[in-house]
């Protein structure tokens, strides 16, 4: 049984362009999207699944105070820890505040470094099969018994295309491509990319890059002011909930198995450092599988991004 696909139905929605902030964490994506939204006059969706849920803060950089007030933003902390919420759940809401939204108004930004949440509102996700919670289940408590590298080399061996691209550190995303394997003896790639409708809007993708070293460089120092801000005393809050899905991410569990005595402190911190590096080089491989992509240098200023977006967009008009 395939889930519903979700579209935007309105034909007069064709005019209508959705600015979409993309690059890797720590770029500094929140900046400009809040630039285009005043330029605009618009609204700013995150896309960034961390920022989902009120009890995650600090570590995963939401923006500040000023920020949220410097422009409306939505779908951010709007969810609690304890509450199931999926990619799916989050395509249709979107999708249900843009059909909305355009009815008044010709532009949205939406902004984040998490890829799956990015193709679920501009262009839709894949349609799996059903399976059988059981097996969800079995590969949990497997996850329990012998570890997540279990998991990642059954999943190297059962689809070694998804296992080069996924998150592999995040238990949630290979449970779920090895259940997928599992109940259909395929690969979870193999369900992937397929023909979607078209979304009622237009989507300007604009990413914001640097060079590796210097996008490390301040990775490291994010993750420091995080530390220096409290970033271990929101993980110590958490800790007794260690276990929910949404806690299974960089900067928590390294903090996690130093409050369990895994890790020293230094090595945790360590550990967030390389894991989040790790990230931002997953993310550019999925930017990488997109030629539509407006790139600009992260120190460009708002003058210039805002031309280039404008030309864009003329440029479109008039093909």
């Amino acid at each position: 049984m395939m889930r519903p696909t979700v579209t935007i139905v309105e034909a007069n929605l064709m005019n209508k362009r959705l600015i979409a902030v993309i690059g890797p964490t720590g770029i500094g994506k929140t900046k400009l999207a809040i630039h285009l939204a005043q330029y605009f006059q618009t609204e700013i969706l995150s896309a960034d699944s961390r920022q989902f849920y009120k009890e995650m803060t600090i570590g995963t950089a939401v923006p500040s105070i000023e920020e949220l007030a410097a422009a409306t933003h939505h779908f951010i902390q709007h969810k609690s820890i304890f509450e199931s919420y999926s990619v799916g759940e989050f395509e249709r809401e979107a999708i249900d505040f843009l059909n909305e939204f355009y009815q008044n108004n010709d532009v949205a930004i939406l902004v984040g470094g998490s890829g799956l949440y990015i193709d679920a509102v501009t262009q839709g996700l894949d349609n799996f099969p059903k399976v059988r919670p059981q097996t969800r289940v079995d590969l949990t408590n497997r996850l329990a018994v012998e570890g997540l590298p279990a998991l990642q080399r059954q999943l190297a061996q059962l689809d070694p295309d998804y296992y080069e691209k996924v998150d592999i550190d995040n238990p949630h995303r290979v449970i779920r491509a090895l259940e997928i394997c599992l109940e259909t003896q395929l690969p979870y790639s193999s369900f992937l990319n397929k023909p979607k409708p078209a979304r009622g809007f237009k989507t300007i993708f604009v990413g914001l890059k640097a060079e590796r070293t210097l996008l490390y460089e301040r990775i490291n120092q994010r993750v420091d002011k995080m530390m220096a801000e409290g970033q271990l005393n929101e993980a110590k809050r958490l800790h007794e909930h260690a276990a929910l899905n949404a806690l299974q991410t960089v900067g928590y569990r390294e903090l996690f198995s130093y409050l369990d005595g895994k890790f020293d402190l230094d090595f945790a911190i360590a550990e967030i450092k390389k894991n989040t590096r790790r990230f931002a080089k997953r993310q550019m491989t999925w930017y990488r599988k997109r030629n539509d992509i407006l790139w600009m240098d992260y120190m460009i200023d708002k003058e210039n991004a805002i031309q280039l977006i404008e030309d864009h967009i003329k440029t479109e008009l008039n093909a």
